[in-house]
């Protein structure tokens, strides 16, 4: 059985359009729930060492600070809190020292994080910097290596995958932080690879096939480097499975963002990067 990419296009275009349409609106009206590395703030991981001592106790305990805990690896807890505006290295530590107090010998601390809101939005803007500069040498290669269609084709995919990678980290609500740019960037690099691979492909059969229909040789290509591009992606995904399973909750997320974006890589590979060429003249000598 053979894939009909062309066959689909239009619904393609919708379901893309679709998923634009759902980012934007969630970027809008959720924004992104930004990490303590961008936001500032403290982050504890404790683990309770008192029978009988948990989660709603440390809540309680710490409720004038109103912060956000979450139960991590079976046992642990992560503390979560934002600091006023304007906080002051002093006032930091002070934090800190008053959440110890507040919690006594009843935890053990295995991690502490201090953010200021200040360096916070210096690593928010190196990140967006560090996004726009791959997007931008990411977009000036393809236009160097095939011009013309290819270009076009691949520089809207690329695009609709940043837009998608941020829609996602805004509609479920998972952390933005670095790490979060190290997920966008890693596999945006593996969604455009799987583009150019395809395109590689297109482009020979386009010299093979000179009266075979345009759309015809992209169902005939894609379906000649399906299994390629299917066995990347199933085994990629397979290890993010592991990692989610036992990696803990910082590498759970990360397992989560990036399995979104090799589905949505390989789906835009397929589906939009490919049947984009339909609309232009492959076979002009200057697109060549």
């Amino acid at each position: 059985m053979k894939l009909q990419v062309m066959k689909y296009r239009k619904i393609s275009y919708f379901v893309s359009g679709l998923f634009i349409l759902l980012s934007v609106l969630s970027l809008l009206v959720r924004g992104l729930n930004y990490g303590i590395d961008f936001s500032g703030g403290i982050a504890m991981e404790v683990k309770p060492i008192v029978q009988n001592y948990g989660v709603e106790q440390m809540r309680e305990a710490l409720n004038q600070f109103n912060p956000e805990l979450q139960t991590v690896d079976g046992n642990s807890v992560l503390i979560r809190l934002g600091l006023p505006k304007g906080a002051t290295d002093a006032t930091q530590n002070e934090r800190v020292a008053e959440i110890k107090n507040i919690l006594g010998d009843n935890v053990e601390y295995t991690q502490v994080q201090v953010v200021g809101p200040k360096i916070g939005g210096e690593l928010v803007r190196g990140g967006i910097l560090a996004i726009l500069f791959a997007f931008v040498m990411m977009a000036i290669y393809v236009w160097i290596r095939y011009k013309g269609g290819y270009a076009i084709g691949a520089f809207v995919s690329l695009f609709l995958d940043f837009v998608l990678m941020f829609g996602f980290f805004s509609i479920t609500g998972l952390e933005f932080n670095q790490t979060a740019i190290a997920v966008i960037l890693t596999g945006i690099g593996y969604s455009i690879n799987d583009k150019i691979v395809n395109y590689d492909r297109i482009d020979e059969n386009v010299k093979k096939y000179h009266k075979m229909p345009m759309g015809d040789l992209i169902d005939l290509s894609v379906n000649e480097m399906l299994r390629r591009t299917m066995l990347t992606s199933v085994s990629t995904l397979l290890a993010m499975f592991g990692l989610s399973l036992f990696g803990g909750q910082v590498l759970r997320e990360f397992a989560y963002a990036m399995g979104f974006s090799v589905i949505m890589g390989t789906f835009t590979s397929i589906y939009i990067s490919n049947i984009m060429l339909y609309h232009f003249n492959l076979r002009d000598s200057d697109n060549k």
